[in-house]
């Protein structure tokens, strides 16, 4: 067997038997979406989860870690989240040859909490992606010497959670808050626990290799199926591991608005099934506490499926190497938002409009003769909480910017026109406006919104718990 951890994923490890395998892989994303409903569900669901937290392995990674770390710009939340192919335990059964084997890591995902319980974002990092590796110690004490090219799953393997978080600090200069680390053993009673999954298949599907047999449409999943579809390569998609990834990533939001509105977190036994099924394959640090599980869920207590996002780091084809990937240009820029990231805007002041932006739809038209501006323009307006859709280029450009509202919109327009910075034009009632509506006409004196920052702005590809599950398959 190759011993490189870059080679490991592409190991056919488990005995021969019914069961699944390299199952390991998946638990990840099943914590993406299980995290969020820990973290974000209602404050009743506190009291069953500190009951199972009596299950839940911990791990002191700041010695590892030590002083040299990025520091906290704000009060959001970084969790790590991180998939384990121990085969310690139950977890035998999927390959006992590996048994004492380092265990691996292939999911490596940064679940983002935006300061205001205003949104949460899962940033998934490929695990063909190459970085240059900082110096770790292992789990034996030795270390590991830093290295200019290295494959990012591979730092699991040189030293476990604390290497990982001290990779992803020194790409991203995102300080790590937090790790949770999931093995497979309780997957598919997680998937049975939350009552299936709906997935939606864009063909028939006959897979020997995942054992997926599925026809085309949608369906409702759990267990052995639901495994079997999360882990399938070549069935379904180009089979690149990039397009398994936003497969996995709908799964994972599918999984975290099911529990959300599904009545999980309001059914005692189901409730119970569930975190029994998370905490007892689970290892956090040991800073995260049951208070502190208490006080995030105080603050992202009501937030929607809507506002649980899920986007892979950007990236593209390494220059050096074209079966792996490196860091796009775009991705500084992503991790300076999400370092950033503010307090959503506060309820505007006694005397000007008290309508949240979430309570306004906005049609954002291009004047400025910019090509692509109201596109950008309307993506931070989403990040903002507002309903947003492009109506395209204005009949003329414009240098000044304009708010126009159609009947029963003008406390409306006076919540976006605040969050304008170029002193636009006092709102006006638009000839033929829509009712309800405001528009917005984009001008070449815009900057950007007054809040800026106050959220990530919306990137390429990205998926929401909400998203019709059969969008773009």
């Amino acid at each position: 067997m190759n011993s490189n951890p870059m080679y490991m994923e592409y190991v056919d490890d488990a005995d021969p038997q019914p069961a699944p395998r390299r199952g390991w892989r998946i638990l990840g994303w099943v914590c993406v979406g299980l995290s969020a409903v820990m973290v974000v569900g209602s404050l009743a669901a506190y009291g069953v989860y500190r009951k199972a937290m009596g299950n839940i392995s911990h791990e002191d990674v700041n010695a590892q870690l030590g002083p040299n770390r990025p520091k906290k710009l704000n009060s959001a939340m970084n969790i790590l989240l991180l998939g384990s192919d121990t085969r310690a335990g139950s977890n035998a059964k999927y390959g006992r040859q590996m048994k004492n084997e380092p265990p691996r890591s292939d999911t490596m995902i940064l679940l983002h909490l935006s300061p205001g319980g205003g949104q949460a974002m899962g940033i998934s990092f490929p695990r063909d992606l190459i970085i240059p590796m900082p110096s770790c110690k292992t789990r034996k004490g030795t270390v590991v010497p830093a290295q200019s090219r290295a494959q990012i799953n591979s730092a699991f393997t040189n030293g476990g959670a604390a290497c990982v978080i001290k990779t992803i600090e020194s790409i991203s200069n995102i300080r790590v808050d937090h790790f949770m680390q999931v093995d497979f053993a309780g997957f598919k009673t997680i998937t049975k626990a939350v009552g299936g999954v709906p997935v939606c298949l864009p063909k028939d599907v006959n897979d020997p290799k995942s054992g997926l047999k599925l026809s085309k449409g949608q369906h409702k999943i759990s267990g052995e199926t639901a495994l079997a579809y999360v882990r399938v390569r070549h069935g379904l998609g180009d089979g690149s591991d990039t397009d398994r990834i936003k497969r996995q990533q709908k799964f994972m939001g599918a999984l975290a608005s099911k529990a959300m509105s599904a009545g999980v977190l309001s059914n005692p036994k189901s409730l119970l099934q569930l975190m029994n099924a998370v905490t007892k394959s689970l290892t956090t640090d040991k800073e995260l506490t049951p208070q502190v599980m208490m006080d995030l869920a105080q603050e992202m207590q009501g937030m929607s499926s809507g506002k649980l996002r899920f986007v892979t780091v950007p990236s593209g084809p390494d220059a050096a190497d074209p079966n792996r990937v490196a860091l796009s240009a775009a991705a500084q820029p992503f991790f300076s938002a999400v370092r950033n990231d503010k307090t959503v805007p506060k309820e505007p002041k006694a005397g000007g409009s008290k309508i949240p932006p979430s309570q306004v739809r906005v049609r954002v038209y291009n004047g400025s003769g910019i090509n692509g501006q109201a596109g950008r323009v309307a993506d931070d307006l989403e990040s903002q909480g507002f309903q947003v859709t492009v109506g395209g280029n204005a009949p003329s450009t414009t240098t000044t910017t304009k708010v126009l509202y159609g009947s029963g919109a003008d406390q409306q327009a006076q919540t976006l026109a605040g969050l304008i910075p170029s002193k636009p034009q006092p709102a006006a009632r638009g000839t033929g406006a829509t009712p309800g509506v405001v528009d917005l006409v984009v001008g070449r004196d815009w900057t950007n919104l007054k809040s800026a920052g106050a959220g990530i702005p919306k990137q390429q590809g990205e998926i929401r718990a909400s998203d019709d599950i059969c969008k773009d398959t």
